[in-house]
């Protein structure tokens, strides 16, 4: 423990870079403690707190440029792999997709006070093809104000961290163990919150050989596309598919037959919104099982515009 405190005390700002840096790079580790903890300690030691400020930022910033470099380059295949690991897989559905469809670029300033929100945010940002600099311009606002919000949690509540800190170096190894145990309590209720949520989304849903054979009898049922308009613009859409962007779009009446498709892993979005569309009163509403890409591995016709 003492050699923990010795680090931060005498290289904080390179533990806060690594840390911010694994943090926004994706990894559970947290990000804002030892923020924190710097600036608590700089505020003791009558050091300025903006060094702490910019390297922080500098970190997320520089973890944000990989996740939009990424979405340009790999697009909708960065999201999926995102998704399928992610201890948020709720991030990774269709309202976190209509937040950015809907503010674009400025949403970034708010995405990383949003759990899960940011790697997503970021790299659909690659992905839909936002300018270099007015990603970078947006991002660095957010970036400056989520540090700037924690090093000021730590310069007003210093002497509550120092409290804490001192109650921790006289545990020793129990202090660690305590700071070890919560970290994996961290995960663990992490982890926990996937396996309900993926629980959650658990339900009948209709394979791409059976939509079509719907389709060929004249029985087709109402098709909804919930996948972004780059996605959508990009590789085509299943014939008669209605495109919806949030939930706010669906202002339909209740079907018997509806199909809901996205391009995500677990078929997330469209099983979140078919989920929504059962507590609306419509009466038989399955996920593609695939999603588009099965519809298109399978040879059926794709509709462009």
């Amino acid at each position: 423990m003492d050699t923990l405190l010795h680090l931060i005390q005498t290289y904080g700002l390179l533990v806060v870079f690594v840390s911010v840096l694994l943090d926004q790079g994706g990894l559970p580790v947290p990000a804002y403690p030892p923020i924190i903890v710097a600036a608590a300690i700089a505020v003791d030691q009558h050091q300025p707190l903006w060094p702490i400020v910019l390297v922080a930022a500098f970190a997320a910033l520089l973890a944000d440029g990989l996740w939009y470099l990424g979405g340009r380059r790999l697009g909708a295949a960065l999201l999926r792999l995102m998704c399928k690991v992610s201890l948020s897989p709720d991030s990774c559905i269709l309202m976190t997709r209509g937040v950015y469809a809907r503010w674009g670029a400025p949403s970034l300033i708010v995405a990383k006070f949003v759990p899960g929100f940011a790697a997503v945010a970021t790299t659909l940002a690659g992905e839909t093809g936002t300018g270099a600099r007015r990603f970078a311009f947006y991002d660095g606002l957010g970036a400056l104000l989520w540090a700037g919000v924690a090093v000021a949690i730590g310069a007003v509540f210093h002497r509550a961290v120092n409290q804490v800190l001192e109650g921790l170096e006289t545990a020793g190894r129990y202090g660690l163990l305590a700071i070890l145990a919560a970290i994996a309590a961290f995960v663990g209720y992490k982890l926990l919150k996937r396996q309900w949520f993926l629980r959650e989304l658990r339900m009948a849903r209709i394979s791409a050989g059976e939509l079509y054979r719907l389709l060929e009898d004249g029985a087709g049922p109402l098709i909804l596309d919930v996948r972004s308009h780059q996605q959508r613009d990009a590789a085509g859409w299943i014939p008669g598919a209605v495109f919806v962007a949030s939930l706010d779009d669906v202002g339909i009446a209740p079907r018997d037959e509806v199909v809901v498709y996205c391009d995500c892993p677990n078929e997330a979005s469209a099983a979140t919104l078919a989920r929504e569309l059962r507590r609306r009163g419509f009466k038989r509403v399955r996920p593609l099982a695939g999603g588009f890409e099965a519809w298109r591995a399978q040879g059926h016709a794709v509709a462009r515009g």
